[in-house]
C-alpha cells in the first residue's frame, strides 16, 4: 500500500489538497473519492476504516479537503460550493493515470451530501454510499418541527468555527470555542462564539433564519441521472438525518433507481454495538466497511457481491436482530389517550388504549426556570435509547402507559401523535417520547421522540396539534408496557419557548413566560405511520 499528498487545481485555479492511497503493484484501479471540512487526515476514521484498508483491498483512495479547509485554498460557503468543485474533483480522478476510469464515493454526514452535489451529473461516481445526509437544509438538517435543532446545530457550527479560527491565527478564539464545548456552556453563549469568531458561518446563518418557513432555505435537487445511480444509504434510528435518507431513498425509487436502505442502530457518530445507554449485543455491531467494499466490487469491478445485497434491512431496537426487508409502510396501529387529570402529576395515571378510545382533560405548567432537559433520541448529542424514569416523574411530564402487554407488540413506523392542545399564552412547545417500561416500570427506555413548536395567536384556542416522532422499530416483549411522555421543552435539544409569540434563541431568560398547557383527549391518538412520512416532503 502506498501513500501520498495530492494537489489539483479547480476551474478557478484554487488548489484543493489530500491523500492518495493506493494498492502495491500495477494499475490502474477503480477508484474511491471522499471530500470532507474536517481534515482528510481524519478521514472519517472514527466510523469508517482508515483509506489505507480500502487500498489493500484494491483501490485508488482520494481523500480530499473541501476548499477553504484543512490544507486547501480558498473561502469556505458550506454546500454552496460543492457542487462546481465536486464536478472538478470528479473529472481530475477519473483521468487520474492510476485510475481505471470506474470511481465511486463514500462518506457520511457533509461528506455524505457532497457526494451528491454534482454541476455536471454525468462526471458523477458511477456508485455512491452517501450515509446519513439529506437534501433540504431546512427539513433534513437544521429545524425539527418548527424549531432549530438547537443543541447539535450549535456543536456543529462551533467546531467549523474553531477550524476558521484555526486557519486565521486566532489561537484565543479557538480556545473560547474548545472551551465551551468541552465544559458545556456553548448552549448558553455559543451563539455570540459564532458571531464574533465566525461571522460568515453557513450554520449560523441557519440559527438566525426562521425554521417555520422555507423561505431563504435551500432545498438542493439532483438530476434524475444521478437518482437511478447505484446507492448505498446507511441510515440510523438515532441520527438527526434519517428523514434525510429516507427521502433520498423515495427521490432515488421514483426515478427508476434500486438503492439499498439499510435502517442500522446507530446514532451519527460511533457505529457500534453501543448506542446512547444500551448495549445491542453483537447483531448490531458494525461491518459497514465489509458492506461497502462487497457494493463497490459488484459497480466498479462486477464481481458478485458476498454475501448478496438485499434491498433493505432495519435492526429491531429491542429484539437486537436485523431484518431483510424491513417495512417502510407502518403498521397502521393506533392509541387513544384517557386521563382524570393525573397524568402529569402521577407518571402512572394516564393511559394508552389500544382501542382507540380516550377521554379527559388535563393541565400542566411549563416553568422556564427549570425546563424538562431534553435526553438522547435523535436530536442529543448523548442520542440514542436512554433510561428515563427519572424525567417522567417528574409533574410538568404527562405520562399514557398501556396495561403490561399480553403478548409481543411490533412497532415500525412513524409515531404521530394528534390532540387537542391550548395555552394561556401565544407560544408553547409540546415535546413528545415514546418508551418502553420494563419490569413493572422499573426500567423506562426511550425508543423514540419528536418536537412540534407553536407559535401565535392560535396557541391560545384549542386546535389539533401534531406530533412527528422519529421512526423506529421495535418488538415488545409479553410483560411490557407502551408509554408516551409529554413535556413542553427538551433543552438544550432545541431552544426554550419564550412564550409570548416571539422565535426565541437558546435558553430561558427573564422574559421567558411560565406556560400553562391545557389538553383535551377526546378523539387524541397515537397512531403508526408510513416512515415515508418522516423524509420531510411535507411541512411540518
Amino acid at each position: 500500500m502506498n501513500q501520498e499528498p495530492l494537489s489539483l487545481s479547480l476551474r478557478d485555479g484554487v488548489q484543493l489538497r489530500g491523500s492518495l492511497w493506493y494498492p502495491n503493484g500495477p494499475g490502474p484501479w477503480p477508484a474511491l473519492l471522499m471530500r470532507q471540512p474536517y481534515g482528510h487526515r481524519l478521514a472519517s476514521s472514527l466510523v469508517y476504516a482508515h483509506p489505507a484498508w480500502y487500498a489493500r483491498q484494491g483501490y485508488l483512495v482520494l481523500v480530499q479537503d473541501v476548499r477553504g479547509q484543512g490544507d486547501s485554498e480558498g473561502i469556505f460557503r458550506g454546500f454552496a460550493q460543492e457542487a462546481a468543485d465536486g464536478a472538478d474533483s470528479l473529472a481530475f480522478l477519473r483521468s487520474h493515470p492510476l485510475c481505471n476510469g470506474r470511481v465511486g464515493s463514500y462518506g457520511f454526514s457533509y461528506q455524505g451530501l457532497t457526494q451528491l452535489l454534482c454541476a455536471e451529473p454525468s462526471l458523477a461516481a458511477d456508485c455512491l454510499a452517501p450515509a446519513m445526509t439529506g437534501l433540504d437544509e431546512r427539513l433534513h438538517w437544521a429545524c425539527e418541527g418548527n424549531t432549530h435543532r438547537w443543541g447539535l446545530s450549535l456543536a456543529w457550527g462551533l467546531q467549523l468555527a474553531a477550524q476558521h479560527c484555526q486557519r486565521q491565527g486566532d489561537r484565543q478564539g479557538w480556545i473560547a470555542i474548545r472551551r465551551s464545548l468541552v465544559g458545556g456552556a456553548f448552549p448558553y453563549e455559543g451563539l455570540e462564539l459564532l458571531r464574533s469568531h465566525d461571522p460568515e458561518n453557513f450554520v449560523l446563518a441557519w440559527l438566525e433564519r426562521d425554521p417555520s418557513s422555507g423561505e431563504g432555505w435551500q432545498r438542493h435537487e439532483l438530476a434524475p441521472e444521478l437518482l437511478r445511480r447505484p446507492l448505498l444509504l446507511l441510515q440510523g434510528w438515532s441520527d438527526p438525518y434519517l428523514s434525510g435518507g429516507l427521502d433520498l431513498w423515495q427521490r432515488s425509487r421514483q426515478a427508476g433507481g434500486q438503492p439499498l436502505l439499510r435502517l442500522s442502530p446507530w446514532a451519527h457518530l460511533g457505529w457500534d454495538r453501543r448506542v446512547g445507554s444500551q448495549d445491542l449485543g453483537p447483531a448490531a455491531s458494525g461491518r459497514v466497511d465489509e458492506e461497502q467494499l462487497s457494493f463497490f466490487d459488484l459497480h466498479l469491478r462486477d464481481r458478485e457481491p458476498a454475501p448478496a445485497m438485499v434491498p433493505s434491512l432495519g435492526f429491531d431496537l429491542l429484539a437486537q436482530h436485523w431484518r431483510e426487508r424491513c417495512p417502510l409502510n407502518g403498521s397502521g396501529q393506533r392509541w387513544g389517550l384517557e386521563s382524570n387529570g393525573l397524568a402529569a402529576s402521577r407518571s402512572d395515571e394516564g393511559l394508552l388504549r389500544a382501542d382507540g378510545g380516550g377521554a379527559g382533560r388535563l393541565h400542566w405548567v411549563h416553568d422556564p426556570w427549570r425546563p424538562v432537559p431534553g435526553r438522547g433520541g435523535h436530536l442529543g448529542l448523548d442520542a440514542g435509547p436512554v433510561e428515563r424514569g427519572d424525567l417522567d416523574g417528574r409533574a410538568d411530564v404527562v405520562c399514557f402507559s398501556t396495561p403490561p402487554l399480553g403478548e409481543s407488540l411490533e412497532l415500525w413506523g412513524q409515531p404521530l401523535l394528534e390532540l387537542q392542545a391550548s395555552a394561556d399564552c401565544p407560544g408553547f412547545d409540546l415535546c413528545a417520547a415514546l418508551s418502553v417500561l420494563r419490569r413493572q416500570g422499573a426500567e423506562v427506555l426511550q425508543l423514540s421522540t419528536g418536537v412540534s413548536s407553536q407559535r401565535g395567536d392560535h396557541c391560545q384556542q384549542q386546535r389539533w396539534r401534531q406530533v412527528r416522532l422519529q421512526p423506529l422499530l421495535a418488538s415488545l416483549a409479553p410483560g411490557d408496557s407502551l408509554r408516551l411522555s409529554l413535556a413542553a421543552a427538551a433543552w438544550p435539544q432545541i431552544r426554550v419557548n419564550p412564550g409570548d409569540g416571539s422565535l426565541g434563541r437558546g435558553p430561558a431568560g427573564p422574559d421567558h413566560r411560565q406556560i400553562c398547557i391545557e389538553l383535551q383527549l377526546e378523539g387524541a391518538q397515537l397512531s403508526l405511520q408510513p416512515m415515508l412520512e418522516a423524509a420531510g416532503t411535507r411541512p411540518d
